[in-house]
């Protein structure tokens, strides 16, 4: 099991010395919570086609990450974990939904 600044350090880039905290890197995460919206929001704009009801390409490389996070129980992971064809669609998302 990890330790609490272990954890801290693998999940935010904190690192411990001497019983204090030093933010050395600032990593943000990404909720489950908000890769389903990330899919949502791509499914909106992108209606499913077709016989098959296929995913548009953005929708579709979000999924695969999802349904991992899903059978694993995880409730978070790091952008470095996406694919380049999920990593472009969730910061495409990001930008588009911050108006920039």
């Amino acid at each position: 099991m990890r330790s609490p600044e272990r954890l801290l350090h693998s999940v935010c880039g904190v690192a411990v010395r001497s019983g204090h905290r030093k933010i050395t890197k600032v990593m943000s995460v990404i909720t489950i919570n908000e890769l389903e919206a990330a899919i949502n929001f791509w499914r909106s704009r992108s209606p499913s086609s077709g016989d098959e009801l296929s995913l548009c390409k953005e929708a579709s490389a979000l999924s695969r990450p999802y349904a991992q996070m899903i059978v694993q129980r995880e409730t978070w992971l790091a952008p470095e974990r996406l694919d380049a064809i999920a990593r472009e669609a969730w910061d495409s998302y990001v930008r588009l939904k911050n108006g920039l």
